[in-house]
């Protein structure tokens, strides 16, 4: 009899730990599928916006799917406005400034990683602490120095803004990854005969490919969406990155939201595109470089 009821105490416990473990398992999905619907919702009434004509943006009644779907906004924003030249723009601006931010991190994140110096902690809090300090603080000091170089209205000072900002973060995520790869790789391919600069160029740096594409990616990313300093360090409109070209829609008096969101759609193409190719590597370089054994 105790042996009954002992078994039947065992199943009921069982049931309720399957049964607790599946109510766990549905809440985690329903608060997941709500926030998948927050996130996309916006994305997705974008690109609904594009693809109205004039009329069905400018009505009264609310349309989740578009009734006469239209590509005329993309066509008029490719053949009568500046948008080409926007994207030129931001492509070459975001491509120059994440090169030198890859450039810049690869050579002081090695030496954070290898070398021991007098203010290497002072060093790396202050890169800490620039993380803190809003962007529109830099503003000022960089347009006065940008005024006295005579760069302003020119893409360089947007490419040095770029650098500056993204830098810093980048530099201590290169110092992390670096830490991962064990000293004596490289000191085997010194006893081999490698010189400094061709042990970190043949062995160090294919060995930390994620950490590259990720560096690269986040500095990309940053300056492909940065609106403040090209509002402030760019006046012609031969100059403008995508940003603050589509800043441009919003009039005084009106909001050309069809253009505006085909704008915003085709600028999130090149981004979309680089994260579907390397998104293992980025995911790979993020998480090798946060952890430190």
């Amino acid at each position: 009899m105790r042996k009954e009821v002992n078994f039947r105490m065992i199943h009921i416990k069982q049931k309720m730990g399957v049964n607790k473990k599946f109510f766990s398992i549905l809440i985690r999905i329903i608060v997941l599928t709500i926030y998948l619907l927050i996130v996309i919702f916006p994305l997705y009434w974008m690109l609904i916006t594009s693809l109205k004509p004039r009329n069905d943006i400018y009505t009264l009644n609310i349309q989740y799917w578009p009734y006469h779907v239209t590509f005329q906004n993309y066509t008029e924003l490719w053949r009568f406005t500046q948008f080409p030249i926007y994207l030129k723009n931001s492509i070459f601006v975001s491509v120059i400034s994440s090169t030198l931010v890859l450039f810049f991190s690869i050579l002081g994140g090695y030496a954070l990683a290898r070398y021991k110096f007098k203010w290497k902690n002072f060093t790396i809090i202050s890169l800490l602490i620039t993380q803190m300090i809003p962007t529109v603080l830099l503003i000022i000091p960089l347009y006065v120095i940008f005024s006295r170089f005579m760069i302003i209205n020119t893409l360089i000072s947007l490419i040095i803004f770029y650098t500056t900002i993204n830098l810093p973060f980048s530099l201590l995520m290169m110092g992390s990854f670096f830490e991962q790869i064990p000293k004596s790789l490289e000191e085997a391919a010194m006893i081999d005969g490698c010189t400094k600069a061709q042990v970190i160029i043949k062995i160090v740096l294919p060995v930390m490919l994620p950490g590259i594409i990720a560096v690269f990616v986040f500095a990309f990313v940053g300056a492909w969406n940065e609106l403040l300093g090209g509002v402030m360090f760019i006046n012609s409109e031969s100059l403008k990155t995508i940003p603050v070209g589509l800043n441009g829609f919003v009039g005084k008096f009106e909001v050309n939201w069809g253009q505006m969101s085909a704008g915003s759609i085709l600028a999130l193409i090149p981004t979309v595109i680089m994260f579907a190719f390397v998104q293992r590597y980025i995911v790979e370089g993020l998480t090798k470089g946060a952890v430190k054994e």
